[in-house]
């Protein structure tokens, strides 16, 4: 059966988001549904893979919690599962910005369809935001964006306050964008909430766009970060070249893959400094009972132990 992958979020209300999850992870497992949702007041985000028929199920069970009759999903495909397990976890936040006052559902930026993105960031009084964390920046971005070289989504309202007068010096109009949109939907709340008016962001993010645009109509540069096995896309969202570091969860492209300091499973030349002997020994000794697992025709990660009696 194909497998069909489900990127989707939304903001919304929920009272108590505690307990929406025993119900949406029992449906997930019995439609063999994998991948993460995460749950919070603020609403429902995440990305599932599964066939389609199972897909459509826990949509409909989504789309029938408060609020969430207008869900938006983007779908792609994958060759293989992209997910070793099915997570639902309940969070403070959807998606991590530390920033308590800013409600998406109550102001948000201006939605730019992907067909008129490119006007939009082609002009010269438009200063163009990548709000991605910066190892998704280096496998690719818009061409002329900035790159705040943040390390995690909480650093950007500090990055953003800290060079505003830079960034909008000459620019009287502010367009962002990530990989699916929700990063954005923040984004533009928050510099909303700081006094600015003109705020721009891709509906759908990235991914709608390299589904929408032609490759040859295209500004993009580069391949897109994805947050499960395919590590990257490509335009029509074909699986990308880059594989994964399983120490530090980083893409890593050619270059990186013939470097002394790579080795499979245990480390990367961005993380070789960042992990102890003991943590790269243990990392070994995991991917050493993964390949014997591979071995003997069983799943390693992911895979669903027996009780112990």
């Amino acid at each position: 059966m194909p497998i069909r992958v489900a990127a989707l979020y939304h903001f919304t209300r929920f009272d108590d988001p505690a307990a929406l999850r025993a119900p949406l992870l029992g449906l997930c497992e019995a439609q063999g549904i994998k991948g993460t949702l995460l749950l919070a007041r603020e609403g429902i985000n995440g990305t599932i893979a599964g066939t389609p028929h199972a897909i459509d199920a826990v949509l409909a069970h989504i789309r029938a919690l408060p609020g969430c009759e207008s869900l938006e999903v983007k779908f792609s495909g994958a060759p293989d599962m992209p997910f070793h397990r099915m997570k639902v976890r309940v969070k403070r936040e959807i998606v991590t910005m530390g920033e308590p006052d800013i409600d998406p559902t109550l102001s948000v930026g201006h939605y730019v369809d992907a067909a008129d993105w490119n006007a939009l960031i082609a002009d010269p009084e438009t200063v163009v935001i990548d709000t991605r964390n910066d190892y998704e920046v280096a496998v690719g971005t818009f061409r002329g964006a900035v790159d705040p070289k943040t390390p995690t989504f909480r650093d950007f309202p500090g990055w953003f306050r800290d060079n505003r007068a830079q960034l909008l010096a000459g620019k009287k109009k502010v367009a962002m964008f990530c990989t699916g949109g929700i990063r954005c939907e923040k984004s533009t709340s928050f510099l909303r909430a700081e006094g600015i008016e003109d705020v721009f962001h891709l509906k759908g993010g990235i991914l709608k766009y390299l589904e929408d645009v032609p490759e040859e109509d295209s500004l993009w540069q580069g391949e897109c970060f994805v947050f499960d096995e395919r590590v990257t896309v490509r335009h029509g969202l074909e699986q990308g070249t880059f594989q994964l570091c399983r120490a530090c969860r980083r893409p890593l492209d050619e270059a990186a893959l013939a470097h002394p300091d790579y080795e499979d499973g245990v480390s990367c030349p961005a993380c070789i400094t960042e992990r102890t002997p003991e943590q790269r020994a243990g990392y070994a000794e995991r991917q050493r009972q993964e390949a014997l697992a591979k071995a003997r025709g069983q799943a390693h990660v992911g895979a669903v132990r027996p009780p112990k009696e």
